[in-house]
């Protein structure tokens, strides 16, 4: 109990004293990881439309080629950044820029290279499951698009990418977290989050352990806030629960409807008044009517 009591007074001495300097990496870890996260979606849906481009026999050899080198293009950026540590990518962009350009080039905006960084590897991820979403949905809504005349990019925007979305989402959350947390690799550039922020106070103060629990307080009410919003938005897009069918067909209804006689009127069949000799009377018409018509057509 004792121990207990005096990590909350070191946790509270810590805050007292750096509680500014905490508040600072934790909004620029997740400034970083939203920006990171929409700049890969972005990258990932590029991909999947570019992977999901028809192919058919009949196109020329040149459109072959270079669907087949985009796709293998693709296919090399995902395996390459989905397969190296985060942390390598970063040391590779920031360092090796200089480094192969004999310090001509480097990146003077430490932000820009940890979006960079963050936001490539995302991509890589996204790729993959933008392009299970796209496999997700039923292929007659594309044989449909297909029909009524739009292109593959039309197809893409408009009929197959919004029903993929929806099916990705739990996805793109998971992502964003993921992206919170490996953004601690970030400070091996120099970029200062919230890990960053926890090395250079342990460094002054040597109080590894009570920052390292404000780190975690910290990481996880991050997430957590992460994960109520993420599910909310998956909510609203699934729509109210309660809702009517329609009553009558939609295509019906655009081309026009039958207009039923008024009740009462002698041209109304369920009338009770449109019975016996009247309906016998005009059945006859309706027939000499039509004998007449086809004896003309002849």
């Amino acid at each position: 109990m004792e121990i207990l009591i005096q990590l909350v007074n070191d946790i509270g001495k810590l805050w007292a004293k750096y509680g500014a300097s905490y508040l600072t990496g934790m909004r620029n870890t997740l400034i970083l990881a939203l920006t990171a996260t929409a700049i890969g979606c972005v990258i990932g849906f590029l991909c999947g439309v570019l992977n999901t481009i028809p192919c058919a026999p009949g196109d020329s050899p040149v459109k072959k080629f270079f669907l087949k080198l985009i796709r293998a293009i693709v296919r090399i950026y995902v395996e390459v950044f989905r397969g190296t540590p985060m942390v390598l990518q970063a040391v590779f962009l920031y360092y090796g820029l200089p480094y192969f350009t004999n310090g001509a080039q480097r990146f003077d905006n430490i932000w820009a290279a940890a979006i960079l960084v963050v936001s490539i590897n995302t991509g890589a991820y996204m790729a993959e499951s933008v392009r299970g979403g796209i496999i997700s949905v039923d292929p007659g809504q594309t044989e449909g698009a297909k029909a009524i005349g739009m292109t593959h990019v039309q197809t893409m925007l408009n009929v197959i990418l919004p029903q993929a979305l929806r099916n990705i989402m739990p996805q793109i959350g998971n992502n964003f977290i993921i992206n919170v947390k490996d953004t601690s690799v970030m400070f091996i550039i120099g970029f200062t989050e919230f890990f960053a922020q926890h090395r250079y106070i342990v460094g002054v103060n040597n109080m590894y352990f009570p920052s390292a629990t404000i780190e975690m307080i910290g990481y996880l009410t991050l997430t957590l806030i992460a994960s109520l919003i993420l599910r909310l938005v998956e909510k609203l897009m699934d729509g109210s629960d309660s809702y009517e069918l329609a009553q009558g067909d939609q295509l019906v209804m655009a081309a026009g409807t039958y207009s039923h006689p008024d009740r009462g009127t002698p041209f109304d069949e369920v009338n009770r008044e449109y019975t016996g000799e009247e309906k016998r009377n005009r059945i006859r018409i309706g027939l000499k009517n039509r004998n007449g018509s086809t004896r003309g057509g002849r």
